[in-house]
C-alpha cells in the first residue's frame, strides 16, 4: 500500500510540473506553484526531486504513461507492424499537442550532458518492454523478420522515433511532427516487416 501512495505522490508532481511546464514555460514556473498544483508538501519534492531541472527527465515517465494508455487501445488482430505505427502517430502527436517544443529539445540536450543514468534509453521503462512484447508477437506471426532479434528491432524503433524527435527540435518545429512520422516511420522500418506482410 505504501508503495502506490509514494508512486501517486511522486505521479501527482510529475503530472502538475508539466501542466505547468506546458502552460506557464519551464523558466515561468516555480517548485512552489509545482507543490501548490500537486497537491502535495515541499517535503514531499524534495523527496524525490533534487530540484525543478530534475524534473526534466521525467518527461519519459509522461511518454510511458501515454503508452500505457495507448495499450488498452491497440487491436489485437492488426498487424505488429501497424501497430508500431500507431504508437508512433500517437505519440508524436501529443508531443505537438501537449509539450512545448523547448521542453523536449531540454530534455534531449539534458540526456546528452547526463552522467549515470539516461531516462531516455531506460530499457526497463514501460516503452522498451512494450515494443519488445508488439515485436516478439509480430515475429511469432510472421508480421516482422524473425531472424534479427526483437531488442536490435526495438534499438532501431527507438533510434528513428529519437533521431525524428531531434530534427523537429532543431528545426524550432518549423513542420508537423506527426505527419512527418507517418510518412517517415514505415519508410525507415520498412526493412523489418515479414514475409506474410
Amino acid at each position: 500500500m505504501a508503495k502506490k501512495s509514494t508512486r501517486n505522490t511522486r505521479e501527482k508532481i510529475i503530472d502538475a510540473a508539466w501542466k505547468l511546464f506546458y502552460r506557464q514555460g519551464y523558466d515561468g514556473t516555480t517548485v512552489e506553484e509545482i507543490i501548490e498544483e500537486s497537491g502535495t508538501s515541499r517535503g514531499s519534492f524534495y523527496h524525490y526531486f533534487q530540484g525543478k531541472d530534475a524534473l526534466l527527465s521525467t518527461l519519459a515517465d509522461v511518454f510511458d504513461r501515454k503508452y500505457e494508455e495507448l495499450t488498452e487501445t491497440l487491436d489485437p488482430n492488426q498487424d505488429r507492424f501497424e501497430q508500431l505505427m500507431y504508437l508512433n502517430r500517437e505519440l508524436f502527436t501529443m508531443l505537438e499537442n501537449s509539450i512545448s517544443l523547448d521542453l523536449v529539445a531540454r530534455l534531449y540536450s539534458s540526456q546528452l550532458i547526463t552522467r549515470g543514468d539516461k531516462s531516455l534509453m531506460d530499457h526497463n521503462r514501460i516503452y522498451y518492454r512494450l515494443l519488445r512484447q508488439i515485436v516478439l508477437q509480430g515475429q511469432e506471426r510472421g508480421e516482422l523478420r524473425g531472424d534479427v532479434t526483437a531488442s536490435e528491432v526495438v534499438r532501431v524503433y527507438a533510434l528513428c522515433e529519437r533521431a525524428l524527435i531531434y530534427d523537429w527540435c532543431l528545426s524550432q518545429g518549423d513542420y508537423s511532427l506527426s505527419q512527418y512520422g507517418r510518412t517517415m516511420m514505415p519508410m525507415f522500418l520498412q526493412g523489418f516487416r515479414g514475409k506474410q506482410s
